[in-house]
């Protein structure tokens, strides 16, 4: 598979030209995924093609910019007061898709429906803190916490959050839809979005347009390599090999420092996987380092499921078998397979969930030969199909230890998940970041969630992109790629 992949570029490569595309037309983008189309927030997936084109139709109040920090989006700007109880936003003038002036009644009505819909909506379940949202004047909102939460901001502006009108369906910028074909959409800065006066009125700049593709990655890798797209944006482990393989100038192939969980995630906790010590086994003889250096250069390894203190009150809690040698954990895990071995007639085989691709060849040769080395057999199986141990492969949207505990915890013990929830509904910050350590710990000892390494995401990027940056948060919205025509 890995092989033929990399046939199939190099001889897509051969025709290629040696000059990048000319400046002068739309930034040419290829998302790695399905076909972009535009989705209510509440029915986002982890589809990045739908993701990126909510975000440029459909801000909220506050956006990421290139380097994933926060910046205004409909919001112009904001107070915090009642220490962080507190947020006063004053929204900017702005249009729906269709026209018509967003008001403060409607930024407050859409908000209120979001927070509610914790069923469809994932973020819903990050602000249970806020328990009043009210319009105080035509341009000014207020949202009122029953606790501090010091990143609200980050909270807001996730694609999930997005102010999104259902009749006619569509958004308020900053970017506008104006031409869908199969699985390309084409984008134009929207009517007043920019800082120039005299741009409403000027006739649009091919330049400043945006055409984006969703398709699988080596057709991105390819049109990229053939000059006919700028960038490749969501890129992960699976694909990754391909970029190795093929002549793309080093200057062009960027890595994010995505934060995030990437690792198994223990599905059936039935059999073998019923008991901690067994899990902690797996856990123990898989080899990180090796693994990580075989993929891809510099790409860390990762032991722990906090990747820092983050807001708890203690350290990341790190495994019992952390400090060994791959040799001595690997000794102690056979001790664990055989004691089960001697008791059970059954075969002892293993379900792992990857994706395709050869990057999920790569994983599976490293886990399945861990396994092995301890007397399990492993089977891949596919990423959405029944399985033992899953691979999660998940970049944080926020900085907080809850989102990391709650993403792993998929499903863990009842006392982790007591732990977490307390985190959830802890009255003060103090009591917030102690129920945190606890449930890290809790966690940790009940190995739910084998940690691997951290996220790996990786764009191509043509030089004439002078907006993007690499982050932390592996998110670069359409509107921050290329400065504007002046």
């Amino acid at each position: 598979m890995h092989r033929a992949c990399i046939l199939l570029l190099l001889t897509a490569l051969t025709v290629t030209g040696c000059d990048r595309r000319a400046s002068d037309g739309p930034v040419v983008v290829s998302a790695i995924g399905g076909a972009p189309h535009i989705v209510p927030p509440a029915q986002l997936t982890s589809d990045l093609p739908p993701r990126l084109l909510l975000a440029a139709t459909a801000q909220g109040l506050v956006s990421l910019d290139a380097a994933g920090q926060i910046e205004p989006g409909l919001a112009e700007r904001w107070t915090v007061l009642d220490d962080g109880l507190s947020y006063i936003f004053r929204l900017r003038d702005a249009t729906w898709s269709d026209g018509r002036p967003v008001t403060t009644e409607q930024v407050v009505t859409i908000l209120r429906r979001a927070l509610k819909d914790r069923t469809n909506n994932p973020a819903a379940a990050y602000l249970t803190a806020i328990d009043e949202i009210v319009a105080m004047t035509p341009e000014v909102i207020e949202i009122h916490l029953s606790q501090p939460r010091p990143d609200l901001l980050r909270r807001l502006a996730q694609p999930e959050l997005a102010l999104f009108r259902m009749n006619p369906p569509g958004g308020a910028g900053p970017l506008r839809l104006v031409k869908h074909h199969g699985n390309t959409v084409l984008l134009r800065p929207a009517p007043g979005d920019s800082d120039d006066p005299e741009a409403d009125t000027a006739e649009p700049n091919p330049r400043d347009d945006i055409e984006l593709i969703g398709e699988r990655a080596a057709r991105a890798i390819i049109r990229f390599a053939d000059h006919r797209s700028d960038m490749v944006t969501g890129g992960t482990v699976a694909d990754w090999p391909l970029v190795a393989g093929v002549d793309i100038p080093a200057s062009s192939i960027h890595r994010d420092p995505a934060q995030g969980l990437f690792g198994l995630a223990v599905v059936d906790r039935s059999g073998f996987l019923g008991q901690a010590t067994a899990r902690a086994a797996i856990a123990a003889a898989i080899d990180r380092q090796g693994m990580v250096s075989a993929i891809a250069p510099d790409w860390p390894s990762q032991a722990a499921i906090l990747p820092e203190r983050l807001d708890s009150a203690a350290a990341s809690a790190s495994p019992a078998w952390a400090n060994g040698s791959i040799e001595q954990r690997r000794d102690g895990a056979r001790v664990v397979t055989a004691s089960w071995r001697a008791t059970h007639s059954d075969p002892l085989t293993l379900r792992i969930a990857l994706p395709a691709g050869p990057g999920g060849t790569l994983l599976y040769g490293w886990i399945g030969s861990a396994l092995l080395a301890i007397g399990i057999e492993p089977q891949r199986v596919a990423i959405d199909a029944d399985a033992d141990l899953r691979l999660i492969d998940r970049v944080s949207p926020f900085d907080t230890a809850r989102w990391y505990l709650a993403t792993a915890c998929a499903p863990c013990s009842d006392d982790a998940h007591a732990a977490i929830e307390a985190a959830r509904t802890a009255p003060t910050p103090a009591d917030r970041a102690a129920a945190l350590a606890k449930a890290d710990a809790t966690l940790t000892a009940d190995t739910a969630f084998i940690p691997l390494a951290t996220p790996l995401r990786w764009s191509l990027v043509a030089p004439g992109l002078d907006l993007w940056q690499q982050n932390a948060r592996a998110w670069h919205p359409l509107n921050a790629l290329r400065s504007p025509t002046k």
